[in-house]
């Protein structure tokens, strides 16, 4: 119980203090997770939409593998993402290795199929109710895309947070990919890794506890603007 209390008070001074070591890992852990939960929306969400309306052969295969890949193990992918990015892989040459950018690789590969699931859940739900408006209005393919994701975002906000949540918690990938370097590519979570195999119990529960408090501030803030944003549609 006092090595619980130690960490409490020693990850509010780090805060209360602004520690610059701190800070500085709790900003990169927020610029690769939030940049990764970005692009596999960008990918994620136009593909959940085609998923969610379209009927072709091979669907239900892509849908079972999409559903497959959310457990994907994290280590397998930041391995297969190392392979990929080395010296000797196809991508080498552009040097992404043991950079953030690397990180945003592994974690954009992880959080996709999540998107693409969770997504395509929900619009296919609205799709039944959206079919006959949008038939008889004439609407193209694209422009039904477009009403669906739009009348939606609320109801994607979920998926988006269960997105974060997978790529902010990530450790076995980033590790990988990144190498936790310091003041390079340590994030919360390879930090607490660190700490924890030190010895420093102290110092990694207090990081980790933290990233808790980052996750919870982020999805509190996530459903305040859903909640603004859905009262707002209603009036």
């Amino acid at each position: 119980m006092e090595v619980i209390w130690q960490a409490i008070l020693a990850s509010l001074s780090m805060l209360l203090t602004l520690d610059v070591r701190l800070m500085e890992v709790i900003l990169l852990s927020l610029e690769v997770s939030l940049s990764a939960l970005l692009i596999a929306s960008l990918i994620g969400l136009p593909l959940a939409a085609c998923l969610a309306l379209t009927r072709f052969p091979g669907r239900k295969i892509i849908l079972v593998s999409f559903n497959a890949m959310m457990g994907l193990p994290p280590v397998v992918v930041g391995l297969v993402v190392y392979l990929l990015l080395s010296r000797s892989g196809p991508f080498g040459v552009f040097n992404l290795l043991f950079t953030p950018t690397a990180m945003i690789i592994a974690q954009v590969v992880l959080v996709t199929p999540i998107i693409v699931s969770l997504s395509r859940e929900s619009l296919e739900a609205m799709r039944y109710e959206y079919h006959d408006t949008l038939r008889s209005m004439g609407a193209t393919p694209a422009q039904a895309i477009s009403v669906l994701l739009w009348d939606g975002r609320f109801t994607l906000a979920t998926a988006h947070l269960a997105g974060f949540g997978r790529a902010v918690a990530e450790v076995g990938a980033v590790m990988i990919v990144g190498g936790n370097i310091d003041h390079m590519t340590r994030v919360m979570t390879t930090a607490i890794a660190l700490e924890a195999s030190k010895g420093d119990l102290v110092v990694a529960l207090g990081l980790g506890i933290v990233l808790v408090a980052l996750s919870l501030a982020v999805n509190v803030l996530v459903h305040g603007l859903k909640t603004m944003g859905e009262a707002r549609a209603a009036s």
